[in-house]
This record gives C-alpha cells, sequence and structure tokens, in this order.
C-alpha cells in the first residue's frame, strides 16, 4: 500500500459545443469590432486558419527547396484542428443555433454521401 495520495479526480471534459460556445464568448469579450464588421472578421479567420494547413502541408512535405522540412504531419493534424474549432466558432457567431445548423447540415451530407 503507497502512503502518497491518488490525485484529484480531473474534472470532466467539457463537451465540443460547450466548448464553442465559450471560446465564442470569450473572442466576443476581446474582439476590436463588433457588428457585421466583427462577424465578417471572424469568418476571414478561417481563411488564415486554411493558409496555416497549407504552410504545414508544405513543411512537412519539403516542398519549399528554400527552406526544407519544416514542420511534421503532427502540426498538419493540429492545424486542421484548428480549422474546424475555427469554423464552429464562426458558425456560433452567425447563429446561437449552431449546433442544429452543423447536426442538420451533416445528416444532409452523411445522406447524399453514404445514402440512408
Amino acid at each position: 500500500m503507497s502512503d502518497r495520495l491518488s490525485p484529484p479526480p480531473s474534472p470532466a471534459p467539457a463537451g465540443l459545443w460547450e466548448s464553442v460556445d465559450a471560446l465564442c464568448g470569450w473572442l466576443d469579450a476581446r474582439r476590436p469590432a463588433d457588428g457585421r464588421e466583427g462577424l465578417l472578421l471572424r469568418i476571414l479567420k478561417l481563411s488564415e486558419e486554411v493558409g496555416e494547413v497549407a504552410e504545414a502541408v508544405v513543411g512537412a512535405t519539403g516542398q519549399n527547396p528554400r527552406k526544407g522540412t519544416t514542420h511534421t504531419w503532427d502540426d498538419v493534424q493540429s492545424e486542421l484542428c484548428d480549422v474546424a474549432v475555427t469554423a464552429l466558432v464562426a458558425l456560433r457567431t452567425l447563429t446561437p443555433d449552431a449546433r442544429e445548423v452543423f447536426t442538420r447540415h451533416l445528416a444532409n451530407v452523411r445522406r447524399r454521401s453514404l445514402g440512408s
């Protein structure tokens, strides 16, 4: 038997949409622009993140002979996750019903692609 105490249980991780809501709120409290401009800038952030995926792929494959291999495939995975999070936050910024909109859209894509 060990004299050491067990560490306290870690809090349950927040769910996807709870995290998206929290991130959206955090960003809203710190955004430099409100209204339509703020919405458009939040959506444009997605383009920046997609560019970072491209940069990571180029870096992971060593396609820039001047720079060589500068990234790993783990970097690409991380950047793809950033794209997904940024897209969900942008969707949540556009509508408070983001969860329902996304779920409905995913069901339609699944039905079109995989059949019923």
